[in-house]
């Protein structure tokens, strides 16, 4: 594996350390050209200069080029190999979600809702300001992509487990600030990788923006549902229902856990965690049930209205607990797409108010994007081969029962 080795003199280390942007823009400059050298050579399937019976081609020097990135335009040195064939995919990838940042920075300038400070954020990072021209021009190609990419087909495989949840953004609409749910749903495909499903703005988390969310996933393919994961949601549960009856759903446990301790009294939640912790992971459904017993044994007198919240929400919160034991810690909570939310807050919070939806949409759409591919080209999230195996034999054993049943009543 090739190694990075960054080069940095007294004079650059010292930016570097004292909050300089220069410095920072170096070392990303130097690390970015190296990884592009490393790149070509696992094209290559060969070092410079390295011989090999392995070697693809050679290299032909390099051209400059530039890319702006949030510390600013750095100098790239991009390397081709003779045949021209070496594609790099840094730049696609890497600058959509800094394009659309730039973007939505720059549509806040233009619609005048702008600080002083963000529009020096702007040309800090692009060099100049913008024209309402320059901002459509740009938008359409970025949208472009994005959009194509948020209503491609799903029906290359079935998904047997999808995640959704909701998070909140600031929107500017119709001349007020308004708070906009962001819908996402993630998906585990049958050959075992991630995949970023949907995404879409609506003005509020509800049945019917969760129903023609769901629907509009169907439209596109979306099939193969076992399992679905989330909060508690009336209206994220009750379209999970209608859009995928037959799969279980799973009630996210973290956000369990929330419900049960908000209503539980101070004094008792050290030990209210430690009971639930034995009801949700326990091994099967029936060690779970004495579990919860012991709960209500010891708890019944001291946090009454917790035990209610917990005995209604069991079932769903143990339906994890039917799967074989290797998938339950990924799928006993929406911790995944909650790593998203938090990729999305950290990229959203230079703008904190966004101009409209479409802006919104750029920015999360092209972040979500390169999750996505990046799920894609790593490694598998989860083998399935063994949960295949199980599906079977729950069928079967299913269908013996339901065979069972009918002779006996036949019988009687």
């Amino acid at each position: 594996m090739t190694r990075a080795q960054i080069n940095l003199d007294a004079e650059q280390i010292q930016s570097l350390l004292s909050g300089d942007s220069a410095g920072m823009r170096l070392l990303v400059q130097q690390a970015v050209n190296q990884f592009l050298q490393a790149e070509l050579s696992e094209h290559l399937q060969a070092e410079s200069g390295e011989r090999t019976d392995d070697r693809r081609g050679y290299r032909n020097g390099t051209y400059p080029r530039r890319m702006t990135t949030r510390v600013g335009t750095i100098e790239l040195d991009v390397p081709r190999d003779r045949d021209g064939t070496f594609r790099t995919e840094l730049f696609e990838r890497f600058q959509r979600s800094e394009r659309a940042l730039v973007l939505a920075l720059m549509d806040m300038v233009v619609h005048g809702v702008a600080t002083r400070k963000v529009a020096h954020i702007t040309e800090t990072l692009c060099g100049h300001s913008f024209s309402k021209s320059t901002v459509s021009r740009l938008s359409a190609e970025l949208d472009t992509v994005v959009d194509a990419w948020r209503n491609r087909p799903l029906k290359r495989q079935s998904y047997p487990f999808v995640i959704a949840d909701a998070m909140y953004i600031k929107v500017r609409r119709e001349g007020r600030v308004r708070s906009t749910a962001v819908l996402i749903a993630v998906g585990i495909g049958e050959d075992g990788y991630r995949e970023v499903l949907g995404v879409e703005t609506s003005i509020r988390e509800s049945n019917e923006s969760w129903s023609g969310f769901f629907g509009r996933l169907r439209q596109r393919g979306l099939a193969g549902i076992d399992y679905t994961v989330s909060d508690a949601h009336e209206g994220l549960v009750a379209a999970l229902r209608e859009y995928f009856p037959g799969s279980t759903w799973q009630r996210c446990q973290v956000h369990f856990m929330r419900n049960v301790l908000d209503v539980t009294p101070k004094k008792h939640r050290d030990r209210m965690v430690s009971l639930l912790r034995q009801i949700l992971h326990a091994d099967d459904p029936d060690e779970a049930r004495k579990a919860l017993e012991r709960a209500q044994s010891e708890m019944q007198h001291s946090a009454e209205k917790a035990l209610g919240v917990l005995e209604t929400g069991f079932d769903d919160a143990i339906a994890v607990l039917a799967l074989p034991n290797k998938y339950r810690r990924r799928l006993r909570t929406s911790n995944m797409l909650e790593r998203l939310n938090e990729e999305i807050r950290r990229r959203e919070k230079p703008i904190r108010i966004f101009a409209n939806d479409e802006s919104a949409i750029r920015l999360i759409g092209a972040l979500l994007m390169e999750h996505h591919e990046a799920w894609v080209a790593s490694r598998q999230y989860l083998d399935l081969d063994d949960y295949r195996h199980w599906k079977v034999e729950q069928e079967e054993c299913a269908a013996n029962n339901s065979t069972t049943s009918l002779k006996s009543t036949h019988a009687a």
